[in-house]
């Protein structure tokens, strides 16, 4: 941050008829410039004094936050950019060029930038836009770091005009509200490998939700729970392969695997037993949707984004099936059945995905409720330029490849990063408005 032109005074020490008037002005001074370094960004050798507004310099990592730049000349033209280190270290880094209002300012909410990361009129269009310092953005995943086990983003905001800092500010996206806990599960203790997240204790019960992942395997939800318990929802994230103590490969997975942790989920205090939703993607909304079916006095709905509406076989392939129920193999290519389904339904998926049909499952999971007359709310949300990676909240810059992490394979998502970002952002709406018609 850089300081004003107009320094503090150096102190007279001889005695001067004008002492009153000189200490006043003194004062003035540096009442001036103590303000102006509290604000984010004070230049010098201008006339006019950039500062960047911040309604949440702290907030979660899925809530928007208002940037605004004033102080500019009017009509300026100034580069305004994002960065923010990753966990392997990396800075992503994202820049636009806008130009300010009559009035020196920019709203970045209601100002579309002339070139740069991102078009049109967006607000968080800095955050998502992000790239790597190398190779391809589509190939590539922000996984931001972790502090005491938990992803927080520290993001800079700049504004340069002509090479030269102007103003600057740091945000910090957080995963784990004030107040919230976690503990781990262990499959000695608890016959179940997770993390639950509770939100701050109140008198209430709540919705809760089990979350788990598709094909990667391992424990890589727990962001999604963070947010949800965040949100004021218990919630459970599990592994059930490719994890310590657990299968490495999705085969033979018993789905009273996952009734184990409903059960648990269900006895903590605080939890609503009544409204326990299953919310998973990709190969896991198969058991979260079979739970629904086979369970239904334990889970009572289920969010399935990127869905498939038939059982499919292990993972990677060897021939056999991916989920057991009482010991028996569920039959692979055979339709999901919906008919004991006893809460809200859920499915979101990508009009341009390229790694499997689910824009047509979603869609046909929400006919079988209906054909099945099922009395819960179920829908499903098909977004256009929107490929597989759909699921969870949004704000943060994912690719439309990926390299999966069990096979080490580069796969093709669909989408453009532009049309994946407006689905999470409605579907993340959704989820927690489909939660919130829960809450009493």
């Amino acid at each position: 941050m850089a300081s004003p032109s107009a320094s503090t005074p150096s102190s007279i020490t001889r005695p001067s008829p004008h002492r009153p008037r000189t200490d006043m002005l003194r004062r003035v001074m540096l009442l001036a410039t103590a303000a102006c370094l509290l604000t984010s960004g004070c230049t010098s050798g201008t006339t006019d004094h950039a500062t960047i507004q911040v309604d949440h310099a702290t907030a979660l990592a899925d809530q928007p936050v208002h940037l605004t730049i004033s102080g500019l000349s009017p009509h300026a033209s100034v580069q305004v950019g994002a960065q923010a280190p990753a966990r392997d270290g990396k800075t992503w880094r994202a820049e636009a060029t806008f130009t300010a209002d009559d009035h020196g300012s920019i709203d970045l909410d209601r100002a579309a930038p002339t070139a740069g990361s991102y078009q049109g009129v967006d607000g968080m269009g800095l955050f998502w836009s992000m790239n790597p310092p190398d190779g391809n953005p589509d190939a590539q995943a922000y996984t931001p770091p972790a502090e005491d086990g938990h992803p927080v983003e520290h993001v800079e905001i700049r504004v340069l005009q002509k090479g030269k800092t102007r103003a600057s500010a740091q945000l910090t996206r957080q995963w784990l509200a004030a107040g919230v806990t976690t503990r781990t599960l262990t499959l000695a203790a608890d016959k179940v490998s997770g993390v639950y997240v509770a939100p701050p204790p109140d008198a209430s019960k709540h919705p809760a939700v089990l979350v788990f992942g598709g094909s990667e395997g391992g424990l890589g939800v727990q962001s999604v729970a963070a947010l949800l318990a965040s949100h004021g929802y218990p919630t459970l994230a599990i592994a059930y392969f490719h994890a310590p103590g657990l299968p490495q490969d999705l085969h033979d997975i018993p789905l009273e695997y996952f009734a184990t942790a409903a059960r648990w989920l269900a006895r903590q205090p605080r939890v609503d037993p009544a409204h326990l939703i299953a919310l998973s993607a990709s190969r896991g909304t198969e058991a979260a949707l079979l739970l629904s079916e086979h369970f239904p006095g334990l889970v009572h709905g289920a969010v399935l984004y990127a869905p498939t509406d038939v059982v499919v076989g292990s993972f990677p392939e060897r021939g056999g099936a991916a989920w057991t129920l009482g010991g028996k193999e569920l039959q692979r290519d055979a339709r999901i059945p919906v008919d004991h389904v006893s809460g809200p339904v859920l499915a979101i998926a990508g009009a341009d995905d390229q790694l499997w049909p689910s824009m047509t499952a979603a869609p046909r999971i929400a006919q079988e409720l209906d054909d099945a007359h099922n009395r819960f709310p179920h829908r499903a949300l098909i977004y256009p330029q929107a490929g597989h990676g759909v699921s969870g909240a949004p704000y943060l810059p994912i690719g439309t490849k990926e390299v999966h992490p069990v096979t080490r394979t580069l796969i093709s998502l669909g989408g453009t990063r532009v049309g994946n970002e407006a689905a999470l952002r409605k579907g993340w709406t959704a989820v927690l408005a489909l939660l919130e018609s829960l809450t009493p």
